[in-house]
Parts: structure tokens; C-alpha cells; sequence
């Protein structure tokens, strides 16, 4: 008892000079105990504390593992948990084999956090896509070449993917730093918590595009990312993700610009004009969101008539038809977010389930969908029962433009006519008997034509209101806007009589 209290005391007491050169041992010997990974640990925290002063100086807590160009208002700031949203973050001056040993595995993701987002979308609909998210309540929406930055949480994410008519893809932006060379790319990619979204249980696709970029090869690039992305998880989890370049659980987007890397989680997977009805394309179709932007800059009224003399496969008519009943884009497909970590099943279920219960029940005006084609009126019937609408919500028939008869007094004409390859040849008569058709039948409607041909006003004899520039896939269109009034056109009648 007396030699075991004799020890303790040894141990709680020693001499001054000893405790001094002991304690020295201890910190010469440290790094070789097993406490050395508790020490990394301190230091990590310690780290992250400085870090989050020197973020709270800038006032940027809102963007995630990113720094971003969106300016945001001061009382933004008292949004999301900074010490969340900047944990993993590696200073500019650390090494990257530094960044390595500094890897921690990141906070589960949490609905209140916020995230700079980026819709892309055809070009041409930038202006219509910015009003749209504006209308569904972002936040900082910013209207840039072929697409719109955003701002939102998680849950208004899966809101965007299930609501947006107009973009491509929902791309959530995870990382962004300037780079020089292709070995930066691999430190922002190692810096990026992938682990919050993705492990060794996925499959991951990495795409890379580029504008005025000096790097010399966009694969090489590609590559650099890959292996950071790998790299991380495999020191985190021991594996790597496979890559799977068909159907894959997560895709990355990189993006370079002259001096600046930003990589993007791809939150949509398949694109998001592909809604899931459309088996049957008929020749020159459109893509569903253009279809959607048409509408959108016709300034088509969902509560007015519309007509489609041209109508292929249906695209516009079934997109007005969704839009019109309050269907929601994506409520027949998956999304690439379901497939990532912590989903949460439940609470996309009831977004959805709260989206279902808004879908009115019937059209409050006529959709019409006429065609030469026998069999693209077969196939824009399929089209329509594949989207879930029932044979009278749109009323398909076999007939020749020239001879068609407006349904209502007023409304609006929206159509895809044929041109470039869908012609046997430039038949300028057909133009001039479908515009005299219009003039003497469509009087106060709107009409808008998107067309290859940007000599159609003048095939037509028509004045164009608008016209905006549009891509068509590779094809650079023009949709031109009429407004037909009965008292403009009555000296052409007459003449043509």
C-alpha cells in the first residue's frame, strides 16, 4: 500500500526540473505513440476554428466548399451552420500532400444548408428559365449564357429537378478554385467532401467542358478529377468508386474557364427534357424543354386556345397540355439524387405527393394538333396516353394546314413547320397559301413559327413582332412572332382576290 501511494505521489509530484525535461521526452516521443491520430484530430479542429474566424470576417458562410462569384446580402449570414459548410475546406497555402492527412469525413448533408446551384438550358431561353425560378422562389437568380445561377437548399434541389420545364440539368456547385495547371484540378478535387454523396458502393462518370481554357488536354483534365475524386475516398473508406461512363449513380461536372476550375454535382442525372412519355419522335422533333421555352416566349396564355398546324409527335401540344393542368415535368421519372447518400425517401415522396394533388383535372380551353402525316398523328396519340392524358384533353386530326379553322376566336398558334430537310424542296407557294389561310382565318391570334429558314416573315408576307435567336439541336433557328389583326391585312386580302 505505502510503496503503491509512494508511486502515485512520484507521479502527481515530480521535481521541476524533472517534469520540465520530461515533459520535452513526451513531445520528442509523441509522434511515435498511437495518440499521434488524436493529435491530428486536435489539430483539424483547431484548423477548422481558424478557418471559420477567417470566413466570418469575408462573410461568405453561405457557399459550400466553394468560394463563388454570386454576391449575397449581409442578413444571408445567419443562414446554415458555417462550421458545417467550411469543415473540410483545406487553406490556399496547404500542400497537397498536406490536404491528404487533413481529410475528415464530412457532416451528413442537412436540408437548411444552403447551395450555388446552375441550371443550364438551350440558349435562347435564359431570360423565360430565370423567370421561372424565380417564380418557384430561389434566391440570387442570375441569368448567364446558357443557364441561370441559383441559389436554394436540398430540398429546393429536388424541387428544381421535379418543377423545372426549361433546364438541362439541376447542377449543384461543390468546388471552385483558379487553377493553373492540371495538378490543381486534382487538389480541388481532393478538397471536395465526396463522401457526403458518394462512396465505394457508386458508380461515378466525370465530364469535363471548357471555355477559352489554356489547359491543353480536356482529358487529362477529365483524369485529374477523377483521380482526386477516388483518391479521397479511397484514403477516407479504403475503396474507390467504380467507373461506369453509361448509367452511372453519381456524375461530376468540371468546368473550366481562363484561370478558374468549378466542379459541379450533377443532381438530375438523364437530362431533364426527358420526361419518360416520349417513345415516338416523327422527323425534326423538338426537345421538350425548347418545346417549354416556345411557349414560354410566345407568351402563350394556358387558359387560350391553342393550335398546332404542324404538330409531328405532339411535343408543344403534350407540353401545354402539363403546363396547363399544373403537371409537373419530372413526376414520371427518376433523378440522379435519389440514388445518393442519405436521401431522404420520405420527404421526396411527400413533395411529390403534394405536387400530385395540385394537377387540376381538366383544360379550361381547346388544344388542337393537326398533321399531314397520318402516322405522326399515330404517334403523337401514343405520345399523349404515355403522358398520362386522356383522349379528349387533346384533340389530334389528320389535315393540311392551308385548311385549317381557328377553334376559338382568339388564341395562339404555336408550331415547328417543316423546313431544311422536312421539305422535298423550297415550295414558296406553300408558305403564301398557309399565310393566306392565317390572315383570313386567325385574325386576333398570336402565332409563332421557329424555323431554320430566317426568310420565312419574308415568304409569308408577314411582319414579324419578335424574333428570337434559338438553337434547334445544331440547327440555328429563329421563332418569329406575329400578331394577325383583321384590319392590317385586309389590303392583302383583296389584292390576293
Amino acid at each position: 500500500m505505502t510503496s503503491q501511494g509512494k508511486t502515485l505521489t512520484l507521479k502527481a509530484k515530480p521535481k521541476a526540473s524533472d517534469s520540465k525535461s520530461d515533459s520535452k521526452a513526451d513531445s520528442r516521443t509523441k509522434p511515435k505513440t498511437r495518440l499521434g491520430a488524436r493529435a491530428r484530430q486536435v489539430a483539424q479542429l483547431t484548423l477548422e476554428k481558424e478557418k471559420q474566424n477567417r470566413f466570418k470576417q469575408v462573410n461568405q458562410p453561405v457557399e459550400t466548399f466553394a468560394q463563388t462569384p454570386i454576391e449575397r446580402p449581409d442578413d444571408r449570414n445567419k443562414r446554415g451552420n458555417p462550421r458545417r459548410d467550411q469543415a473540410d475546406r483545406p487553406t490556399d497555402r496547404i500542400a497537397r500532400t498536406d490536404r491528404i492527412q487533413l481529410i475528415e469525413r464530412a457532416p451528413i448533408l442537412q436540408t437548411a444548408e444552403t447551395f450555388a446551384a446552375f441550371a443550364p438550358c438551350p440558349v435562347g431561353l435564359e431570360t423565360v428559365l430565370a423567370d421561372e425560378l424565380d417564380a418557384l422562389g430561389f434566391n440570387h437568380v442570375q441569368p448567364t449564357r446558357a443557364g441561370c445561377h441559383f441559389e436554394c437548399d436540398w430540398l429546393g434541389v429536388q424541387r428544381a429537378n421535379l418543377y423545372s420545364r426549361l433546364a438541362t440539368r439541376i447542377l449543384v456547385r461543390v468546388g471552385q478554385a483558379p487553377v493553373t495547371h492540371e495538378d490543381d484540378i486534382l487538389e480541388l478535387a481532393q478538397s471536395v467532401p465526396w463522401e457526403r454523396w458518394l462512396g465505394a458502393e457508386h458508380t461515378l462518370r466525370v465530364d469535363t467542358s471548357a471555355v477559352r481554357s489554356p489547359m491543353q488536354s480536356l482529358q487529362y483534365c477529365n483524369l485529374r478529377a477523377k483521380d482526386g475524386i477516388c483518391d479521397r475516398l479511397r484514403e477516407l473508406e479504403g475503396e474507390r468508386p467504380s467507373i461506369d461512363t453509361v448509367r452511372p449513380d453519381a456524375r461530376v461536372h468540371l468546368f473550366l474557364s481562363e484561370d478558374t476550375a468549378t466542379l459541379y454535382l450533377d443532381t438530375s442525372g438523364e437530362s431533364l427534357f426527358k420526361r419518360g412519355w416520349r417513345f415516338d419522335k416523327g422527323e425534326a422533333p423538338l426537345r421538350e424543354n425548347l418545346a417549354a421555352g416556345i411557349l414560354a416566349l410566345s407568351g402563350w396564355d394556358p387558359a387560350a386556345a391553342l393550335l398546332d398546324p404542324f404538330c409531328g409527335s405532339g411535343t408543344v401540344l403534350i407540353e401545354a397540355a402539363w403546363i396547363a393542368l399544373g403537371v409537373p415535368p419530372g413526376i414520371s421519372r427518376p433523378f440522379g439524387f435519389e440514388r445518393l447518400r442519405d436521401h431522404d425517401t420520405r420527404q421526396w415522396d411527400d413533395l411529390k405527393a403534394d405536387a400530385q394533388a395540385n394537377i387540376l383535372p381538366e383544360l379550361d380551353a381547346p388544344l388542337i394538333g393537326i398533321d399531314v402525316d397520318p402516322e405522326a398523328i399515330e404517334a403523337a396519340e401514343r405520345n399523349a396516353e404515355r403522358a398520362y392524358l386522356t383522349p379528349d384533353t387533346i384533340r389530334f386530326e389528320v389535315g393540311d394546314a392551308r385548311d385549317a379553322v381557328a377553334p376559338a376566336p382568339s388564341g395562339w398558334l404555336v408550331t415547328n413547320p417543316p423546313y431544311g430537310d422536312r421539305l422535298d424542296e423550297q415550295d414558296l407557294e406553300f408558305w403564301r397559301e398557309w399565310s393566306a389561310n392565317l390572315k383570313s382565318e386567325f385574325t386576333d391570334w398570336q402565332v409563332s413559327v421557329i424555323t431554320s429558314d430566317h426568310e420565312l416573315p419574308k415568304h409569308m408576307r408577314l411582319k414579324p413582332l419578335r424574333r428570337y435567336p434559338l438553337f434547334n439541336g445544331a440547327l440555328d433557328c429563329r421563332l418569329f412572332s406575329f400578331e394577325l389583326v383583321a384590319h392590317s391585312y385586309r389590303k392583302d386580302l383583296e389584292a390576293s382576290e
